[in-house]
């Protein structure tokens, strides 16, 4: 597994990547949701994300609605459809979004790239 340094400094950040949802690959709520990114606030201060953009090689984008991460808290964002909270947050796709063979996570504010976690083929989660 190819794992490429991350492009942040202290602030917003990815932590980890479930980009391969355990088991069958079934298309069901549960098994899309078994694919996520944790984001986490490794600042001094909240940050709201509302307008920030999570996306893949593939232009997949999901825009953050209102939510302030807090200092030291990481939110959870997840594949498929849910309720939003202030730990987890649901993208809404029909359809999984991570490459298992590799891919690349961006977090943007604006045209900002915030952070970015690079992985290749195997193993099915990512430390960033």
């Amino acid at each position: 597994m190819l794992v490429l340094p991350a492009n942040a400094s202290a602030g917003v950040k990815f932590t980890k990547i479930q980009y391969d949802s355990p088991g069958t690959d079934t298309g069901s709520s549960s098994s899309l949701n078994a694919e996520w990114v944790k984001i986490k606030n490794t600042g001094k201060k909240a940050v709201n994300l509302k307008g920030w953009k999570l996306s893949d090689t593939a232009s997949h984008v999901y825009t953050f609605g209102s939510l302030k991460l807090k200092a030291g808290k990481t939110v959870t964002v997840h594949t498929g459809s849910g309720s939003d909270s202030k730990k987890r947050v649901y993208q809404d796709s029909g359809a999984y979004i991570w490459n298992n063979d590799g891919d690349t996570a961006k977090l943007k504010k604006g045209n900002k790239l915030k952070d970015k976690c690079t992985w290749g083929d195997g193993g099915g989660t990512v430390n960033c």
